[in-house]
């Protein structure tokens, strides 16, 4: 893996780019959100209907494969390239899954850590998840963490802290020769403990930084602190990757505080929901989009195709989109299906999700590129919050 920072906009903002693996990807930059490697709805022959190659970076957790394979076949495979099929793709592997690994504070303890999984609570060991990354190889893998969160005590703060250093250090001696590290940084909402667990981590010989046990609690007015006492610990030459943000103005906040990549369960809860995503992607399509409020609920971002106001509309889900969906199909058609339950209904909704979720990532890399980071993130908070 390689990094570089190529440039800065208004304090902490910054595009970059990553090598990994057999890809160049712009940074900020999206990982998909996938359930035992493959988007929740696109089948593997459909990935090549989005946008390359910022489609490549796929999120995974391998507490996915605790049911099923086990990791000795999938190692005797050759890891998730060779099971899925995926050889152009590159693999981030973080313990971590926002939608159904979830990290159980309560009953982790100085053994491993525990997750509610489908397969049941279980707590993990270092060793343990070191198999699972020997047995998958990803490119990039992040350390096992002991995430907390926000409401805990200082106590359980400090020793999460604690925790979380010793297993880097158990991963670190145990991490098979390919795949860059990302040591893990947590502290919950303890600024002090945070900073501290960024500085130890930043000692380590690790490839770039996971920014971890967000997203569980703490309130979009705390989180800027939080990231800024992370970051201000890290050298500026690694990425960093952070779990636990998905909306775009939680996405514009990491940015600002200086983070490179994101792992978002947004989209899948957005096709899941019967949502698509309609905020426009340049001024002209600002000035172009008139949707009534009935159409849209409450978030002027979206729409919801389940509404008896498309049943008749003949539109793409946005004009001029060149995702796979809106060049072929109307939200007449997605609404019909999505009423009656047709499966397609989400494959045709995820591959526009992603589409335009990316876009708004190219959106985010132009203005960085440009200098105007906060005109940007001003201006989309104020019209679509």
């Amino acid at each position: 893996m390689k990094f570089a920072v190529k440039a800065w906009s208004n304090g902490g903002a910054r595009a970059g780019i990553l090598h990994l693996g057999t890809s160049t990807i712009d940074t900020p930059s999206l990982l998909l959100s996938t359930r035992k490697g493959l988007p929740h709805f696109i089948s593997p022959d459909l990935l090549s209907c989005l946008p390359s190659p910022e489609s490549r970076l796929l999120h995974v957790s391998p507490l996915h494969f605790l049911e099923g394979l086990s990791m000795k076949t999938i190692s005797k495979i050759g890891g998730l390239h060779q099971l899925l099929g995926l050889h152009d793709h590159c693999f981030v592997s973080v313990p971590r899954d926002s939608i159904q690994c979830l990290p159980e504070a309560n009953s982790t303890n100085k053994i491993g850590a525990s997750f509610e999984t489908p397969c049941g609570r279980l707590l993990i060991k270092p060793v343990e998840y070191m198999e699972m990354i020997s047995s998958t190889r990803p490119e990039l893998w992040a350390t096992l963490a002991d995430e907390v969160p926000a409401w805990v005590s200082d106590k359980r703060n400090k020793t999460s802290v604690d925790r979380t250093i010793k297993w880097l250090d158990e991963c670190i001696s145990l991490s098979p020769a390919s795949g860059a590290v990302f040591g893990a940084i947590v502290g919950g909402s303890s600024l002090e403990e945070r900073r501290r667990c960024a500085q130890e981590v930043a000692t380590r010989n690790v490839s770039g930084y996971w920014v971890g046990g967000l997203g569980l609690g703490e309130s979009m007015d705390e989180r800027p602190a939080l990231l800024n006492a992370v970051i201000e610990a890290l050298p500026e030459e690694k990425p960093r990757l952070i779990c636990g943000l998905g909306l775009p103005e939680e996405i514009l906040q990491g940015i600002a505080a200086g983070v490179d990549l994101f792992e978002s369960t947004y989209i899948y809860h957005l096709t899941l929901g019967g949502f698509a995503l309609t905020f426009p992607l340049d001024r002209t399509q600002i000035n172009a989009l008139n949707l009534a409020p009935s159409d849209v609920g409450s978030d002027p971002r979206k729409i919801n195709l389940r509404a008896t106001v498309f049943r008749k509309d003949t539109m793409p889900i946005v004009e001029g989109c060149t995702c796979y969906t809106c060049r072929n199909h109307t939200r007449a058609y997605i609404n019909h299906l999505l009423n009656v339950h047709e499966m397609l209904a989400q494959i045709l909704l995820e591959i526009h999700n992603t589409h335009h979720f990316l876009g708004f990532f190219r959106l985010i890399r132009e203005a960085i590129n440009a200098g105007r980071f906060e005109e940007f993130r001003k201006e989309f908070v104020q019209r679509w919050r």
